[in-house]
């Protein structure tokens, strides 16, 4: 298996994803539309959904969870520590685009800094 894989994969991927966390800040936490349909929150399990994210946005959990996985990343070393520091970038930009992104930001540069290092590292080695 070829070394670049993995990378060529997350680049992928992140473009996915970051349209993906767009589609559900404007298409569920946004939307007009569910704030007249989640009147009564067990009518459908999309408002249960956007409940419980209005919840992880308040308490800033997705921003706290990116930074963690990005400060365990930054310890870790080999596939670990990469594949926590692209949890971390994952979690970060879905905090990013939902409203916390005083805490993201500093996810999404330590993650983006050990995946940098981590390919300076190999590059070296090799």
């Amino acid at each position: 298996m070829s070394r670049s894989l993995p990378v060529i994969a997350l680049l992928l991927l992140l473009p996915l994803w970051l349209a993906a966390s767009y589609g559900v800040r404007y298409g569920l936490m946004e939307d007009s539309q569910w704030v007249g349909l989640c009147s009564v929150p067990a009518a459908h399990w999309q408002c249960q959904v956007r409940s419980m994210l209005g919840l992880w946005i308040h308490f800033q959990w997705i921003g706290w969870l990116g930074l963690g996985l990005a400060l365990l990343s930054q310890v870790l070393r080999g596939r670990a520590g990469w594949w926590l520091a692209v949890l971390a970038l994952l979690a970060g930009l879905s905090a990013l685009v939902l409203y916390t992104a005083s805490l993201a930001v500093f996810a999404v540069v330590l993650a983006g800094l050990r995946l940098v290092r981590d390919a300076g590292t190999r590059n070296r080695a090799g």
